[in-house]
């Protein structure tokens, strides 16, 4: 695609990379086949190709955002299937990050959208106030009917039947190895605990402490952790996540400077996603080098597990109706680990049909858009359920929350089937489900 920056703007460092992506676009439209917006709605402007067109023009103009451009930006879920499907490279999650801090900066959204926007970023990344955000919404939701926007429909609607106790397993400590070679742990690793997660679900961080130490690991919860920076990042709002980001990579830097880190894994693939880019996000900054050692660091749960010796476990003869977050297959590209290691488990797995498709949930997508994020949903619940599971399970918490919304099957984390089928609890939700 031919651009047409000046010298000028191609000195600010995200418009020169937003030049990079563009001229790599080829028009080609293979995005289109595998866009869910694009797939619902049947809008070229809500495809990749189409969003691209109308970013540059922003862009490249240097006029403020308008109504239009907004809009269709914000339609899309940042599910990065079209940077799986575009054969030239296109780097479209960085041409879309700067699309939206670009909106923030020069557009003025109505009234109702910045308090709902100011309120998800004031919430969501910290656990202590999204645990009493759950609770209000869980005694509200039976006055949703009386709610005028959709929005706030979809917030009170987000709260789960049962909010679990505060795990002090998520407090700063270290967990020591049940096993070990020669005295020593067979890794020592990092283990990001999440915001939201906390609040919502406390079994997978406790499944995975468990598991990791059975494996001979120890694990670190550093001081000073806290969100990835995911929730406000893909608000636009670079500030707040960039603040974020940095107290991680402190935190994580100060375990590496200390008695070394062989890895910071990640059992939430939405910011294991973030902080693999924490690189690229800091590259012009002081913390350069630190948070690229970061992004080297990082991995997903089942990255690291498919270094471990994992035993080889019995038939369990249960179905699993596999969920692939895109987060996970798409933006890190780990699509084989989670099955084979859940196979290695004794599990049978099964994928539905579209599998790279979205679930619909994308963040606070499903808060913001709740109609369309609410068609992803049913299509993804009516494939899953076509395989005739016994069970669903995902990588990413919002995956789970979000189809769990939709189905009466129990939705569990990878991690705390490994975690079982390795000698660790059964998790609760087959129990609840008498699965």
């Amino acid at each position: 695609m031919q651009t047409h920056f000046t010298e000028e703007q191609l000195q600010d460092p995200g418009l020169k990379r937003a030049n990079e992506i563009l001229r790599s676009c080829v028009h080609c439209g293979f995005c289109t086949a595998t866009c869910p917006t694009y797939q619902v709605l049947g809008d070229e402007l809500d495809s990749p190709r189409g969003r691209i067109y109308m970013i540059k023009d922003m862009l490249e103009s240097g006029r403020p955002a308008d109504e239009k451009t907004v809009k269709h930006v914000d339609r899309c879920l940042s599910c990065l299937a079209c940077m799986t499907t575009c054969p030239s490279g296109v780097h479209y999650m960085h041409l879309v990050d700067e699309a939206r801090a670009y909106i923030e900066k020069t557009y003025k959204r109505p009234f109702s959208d910045r308090a709902l926007r100011w309120i998800l970023a004031q919430v969501l990344p910290h656990p202590t106030r999204f645990r009493l955000a759950l609770l209000g919404a869980k005694m509200g939701r039976p006055f949703k009917f009386l709610m005028p926007d959709a929005r706030l429909k979809a917030m009170l609607e987000m709260a789960p039947k049962k909010i679990p106790p505060v795990s002090r397993n998520d407090d700063p400590q270290r967990f020591a190895p049940l096993r070990s070679q020669a005295d020593k742990p067979v890794k020592r690793i990092a283990l990001m605990t999440g915001c939201a997660q906390k609040a919502l679900n406390t079994d997978i961080n406790d499944a995975t402490i468990r598991l990791l130490r059975r494996l001979g690991c120890e694990v670190v919860i550093a001081k000073g952790m806290g969100c990835c920076g995911a929730l406000t990042h893909h608000m636009g709002k670079e500030k707040d996540s960039h603040a974020a980001a940095a107290k991680n990579i402190h935190a994580w830097m100060a375990e590496v400077n200390g008695d070394g880190l062989d890895g910071i894994v990640i059992n939430t693939s939405g910011c294991g996603t973030t902080v693999k880019d924490y690189g690229h996000m800091f590259r012009n900054d002081p913390l350069a080098t630190e948070a690229a050692k970061v992004s080297e660091l990082a991995m997903d749960i089942t990255e690291l597990l498919m270094t471990l010796e994992i035993p080889e476990g019995e038939d369990k003869g249960l179905t699993i109706g596999y969920h692939a977050a895109c987060s996970l297959q798409h933006g890190q590209k780990v699509k084989a680990a989670p099955k084979t290691l859940l196979k290695r488990a004794g599990f049978k797995v099964s994928e539905p049909a579209d599998s790279h498709l979205c679930c619909g949930s994308a963040g606070t997508y499903n808060l913001m858009q709740p109609e369309i994020s609410g068609q992803l949903k049913a299509r993804k619940v009516q494939t899953l359920e076509a395989v005739k599971p016994d069970l669903i399970a995902a990588g990413n918490i919002g995956c789970m929350m979000q189809i769990g919304s939709g189905t009466k099957l129990p939705v569990v984390h990878t991690v705390e089937l490994l975690d079982w089928a390795t000698g660790g609890p059964k998790p609760p939700a087959l129990i609840t489900a008498g699965t």
